[in-house]
Parts: C-alpha cells; sequence; structure tokens
C-alpha cells in the first residue's frame, strides 16, 4: 500500500501469516527465504520482526534466531487481566466523550458484525478488531488506546485456538452479537456505566477464557 515501508510490508505480512496459523507456535522463522518470499531485504524483514516480538508474537533465542511465540496459559491469563481492567474503562470513557463522528464509526463497524465461527478467516477477524478499535478510539486517550491495540493480535491467536478446539454454539455466539448491539447502545446513550458493565461480561465470557481452559487442560 502506498506510504507503507517495506518494515511496514513485512510486519504486516508475518503477522497475517501468524494470526491465521500457517505459522504455526514454536515455528522458526526462515528469515532470508521469508524476505526473498515478501520481496525485502533482512533488514526491512528484521524491522517487522522486532516490532512483533515487542507485541508478544516473535521470541528471540540465540545468534538472533526468532520463533513464533509458543501458546501460554500464563500469557493467556495475563491478557484476560489486563483487558478486563482495560476493556470496560474504555467502553466507560467512550460512552462519556464519544463525538458525533465516533459513534458513526462504531455503527459502522457494528453494522454486519456477527460472533466469530469456526475457523474465521482474517476478514473476520479484522471486522472484530475494527469494532472494538472504534471504541476504543472513542474513549480519546491516546495511551489507552495504544496499549488495547497492542494486546489485539496477541489475543486473537488465544481466539483463535479457542475456535478451533472447540464449537461454543449458537447460544453462546448469539450472546455475544446481543453484547454488541447493547455496547453501541449505551455509548450512544452516554451510560458509560452500563457500556462498562457489559464489555466486562463480554470479556468474562469470551474466547480468551475458553483458552485458558484448553491450555490448562
Amino acid at each position: 500500500m502506498a506510504g507503507e515501508s517495506k518494515a511496514d510490508v513485512a510486519y504486516v505480512r508475518i503477522r497475517d501469516k501468524i494470526l491465521s496459523g500457517e505459522m504455526t507456535p514454536g515455528t522458526v522463522i526462515p528469515q532470508r527465504e521469508l524476505a526473498a518470499e515478501i520481496g525485502v531485504s533482512t533488514t526491512p524483514l528484521r524491522e517487522g520482526l522486532r516490532r512483533l516480538a515487542s507485541e508478544g508474537l516473535i521470541d528471540f533465542g540465540d545468534r538472533q534466531i526468532a520463533r513464533v511465540r509458543p501458546m501460554r496459559i500464563d500469557d493467556a491469563r495475563n491478557l484476560l487481566e489486563v483487558r478486563r481492567s482495560l476493556d470496560p474503562l474504555a467502553a466507560g470513557l467512550a460512552a462519556e466523550r464519544r463525538s458525533n463522528a465516533d459513534l458513526a464509526e462504531i455503527r459502522a463497524a457494528a453494522d454486519g458484525l456477527s460472533a466469530l465461527s469456526v475457523n474465521p478467516d482474517l476478514e473476520e477477524l479484522m471486522m472484530h478488531r475494527r469494532f472494538h478499535a472504534a471504541i476504543y478510539r472513542a474513549s480519546q486517550n491516546d495511551l489507552l488506546i495504544s496499549v488495547l491495540d497492542r494486546l489485539w493480535d496477541q489475543a486473537d491467536r488465544y481466539r483463535l485456538l479457542a475456535l478451533r478446539t472447540e464449537d461454543r454454539g449458537q447460544e453462546a455466539r448469539d450472546r455475544k452479537d446481543e453484547e454488541h448491539r447493547l455496547l453501541v447502545e449505551h455509548i450512544a446513550a452516554r451510560d458509560a456505566d452500563a457500556a462498562s458493565q457489559v464489555m466486562l461480561e463480554h470479556i468474562d465470557t469470551s474466547l480468551a477464557v475458553t483458552a485458558i481452559r484448553k491450555l490448562d487442560g
């Protein structure tokens, strides 16, 4: 895309391979081969890898060997604990501070959004990211937005783990759809307490909880 650096291109391509499951947890990343595939030199590729490492998707070992970070129960629990605090905060602030443009973006992101199905593709994942990112931006808190955005890709790996190992059923998917609807409704009404509570319930019944149970088993 116009304006993207080669490091940006490498970052996006590798991230997509990780989130799609093409690169599985623990996989050694063949840097020279991957650079040739993407069409960049190894320097921007490594810049992209360092960015992914800062986001918790890549681990660097001896001799700068890069691996896709394994799925760890401690990581999943840490993510859940942080998101239980920060996502409700973002929803409450969004209800208090959102502009009309913010609300329009939240509604646009909610249009056609449905609970994730088994083996969702990247487009489905990006639709969910767009919805939550719109709520984060409406909080008008740049630090909060930055932190939650950086956590999103890590959380997607655990969502996919849960979806690929268990069908959560139509009733659970319907509940997620209703939570999305209520979030829009409460943010539109500027009801911060209600928006925060729904978001907390949304996190407490999320796929991250299922992933923790799977990893613990």
